[in-house]
């Protein structure tokens, strides 16, 4: 177990997902653990009792409660979205919602998961949102923001009910016995990894905003 210096409270948004699930779980294995206030579409069953969850529409999020940091795993593809204009409503609508009310709440530091290659300049739609999700959170004012860029990610989305992507398949299956051939900063990386790279960032999270690319996730989030 890795020992936890502030046991301040929490804030986790995504926290059924597939980095989520991770980060939340990587979290209650703190010593001791920090209280944790979990803000999903609907609470997982069964649902870990040591955690305050609340279901909410992120499109109008109520008053949260005080808490020292946030984490954002809130994340969707254009595909499982439906449309430009949905996966935009998940991925820049609700992080900046989720971002503004913990800033409300009191929050210092937040840290918030991105993607390889984000830019507002991207040609990419997918990349140009993640990018202007940056910059909208980076101007909100926290003490801190931590902005995670992971490459493919790499995990089992059956074990939470949810469709396989076809790029990330693709990672888990070059993540095994390719990874040693594919550069750090591009190469698949597990959602654990990104979890725990996020967690070590924010322990003395530095003023300012940190931008995280995959390869330092990489070195940073090891075991």
């Amino acid at each position: 177990m890795v020992k936890n210096t502030s046991a301040s409270g929490v804030l986790v948004a995504g926290a059924t997902g597939l980095i989520g699930r991770s980060l939340l779980a990587q979290l209650l294995a703190q010593v001791p653990p920090p209280q944790v206030h979990a803000l999903v579409r609907r609470p997982p069953a069964p649902a870990d009792a040591r955690v305050q969850w609340q279901a909410v529409d992120f499109a109008q999020l109520p008053a949260l409660p005080p808490a020292r940091q946030a984490y954002c795993c809130l994340g969707t593809t254009i595909r499982q979205a439906g449309s430009q204009a949905a996966f935009r409503a998940v991925d820049f609508d609700a992080v900046l919602g989720f971002a503004q009310a913990a800033r409300d709440a009191g929050t210092r530091h937040f840290a918030v998961v991105s993607a390889l290659g984000a830019s507002p300049r991207a040609a990419s739609f997918y990349n140009r949102v993640k990018g202007e999700m940056e910059q909208a959170v980076a101007a909100l004012g926290f003490d801190s923001v931590l902005i995670a860029r992971p490459s493919l990610l790499a995990g089992d989305r059956s074990a939470l009910g949810q469709p396989p992507r076809t790029a990330e398949r693709l990672a888990l299956w070059l993540s095994t016995p390719f990874a040693g051939l594919i550069p750090a900063g591009v190469r698949p990386i597990k959602a654990d990894v990104v979890a725990r790279a996020m967690i070590q960032g924010m322990r003395q999270p530095p003023a300012g905003v940190r931008i995280i690319e995959s390869g330092e996730l990489q070195e940073l989030g090891a075991e």
